[in-house]
């Protein structure tokens, strides 16, 4: 039975090694495709926004957004939905959101791997911070860079095997 087994245990351990020989070479999103992203995604939040508008206006709570006293719930809601669309999609979408999905972009930890919920929900809470928007400007926008993460192009990364033994 161990002679059986040795062909496909050695087999399966070249296997192995040739796979601890990948590394991780992203190939980040460039910047049209990065404000792309931003261009689609801000007009879907728009477009939830003005749904919520039409929602409350026709359950008659009009009031809450005349009201000089719901100016903190309005306030709240706008950053909810703002937060809660770019959270839901990266988690559902497994790092993308519309925007990033007709792109052919993608968001990724530092080391190639999915992020969290977490990050997530960090990444699209972070985006609220004011002035964040213009961190693009910079090497790495403040979202990417606080919570570890790239947006990369899927077409163009991929897995590279270092070296053949």
């Amino acid at each position: 039975m161990t002679i059986i087994a040795a062909p496909k245990l050695t087999r399966l351990m070249e296997q192995l090694s040739l796979l601890t020989d990948l590394e991780f070479i992203p190939v980040l999103a460039g910047t049209g495709k990065r404000f792309l992203n931003l261009l689609v995604d801000i007009i879907i939040y728009y477009v939830l926004l003005f749904c919520f508008g039409a929602f409350l206006a026709l359950t008659g709570r009009s009031e809450f957004a005349a009201n000089d006293n719901n100016t903190a719930a309005l306030y709240l809601s706008v950053f909810a939905i703002y937060v809660g669309y770019f959270f839901l999609c990266e988690l559902i979408f497994k790092g993308r959101t519309i925007g990033k999905l007709l792109t052919g972009t993608k968001v990724v930890n530092e080391d190639g791997s999915n992020p969290t919920a977490k990050t997530y929900f960090l990444r699209s809470l972070s985006r609220i911070v004011p002035f964040e928007p213009f961190s693009v400007f910079g090497s790495r926008p403040w979202h990417d860079r606080w919570t570890g993460t790239y947006v990369i192009d899927v077409k163009k990364t991929s897995l590279n095997v270092v070296s053949f033994q």
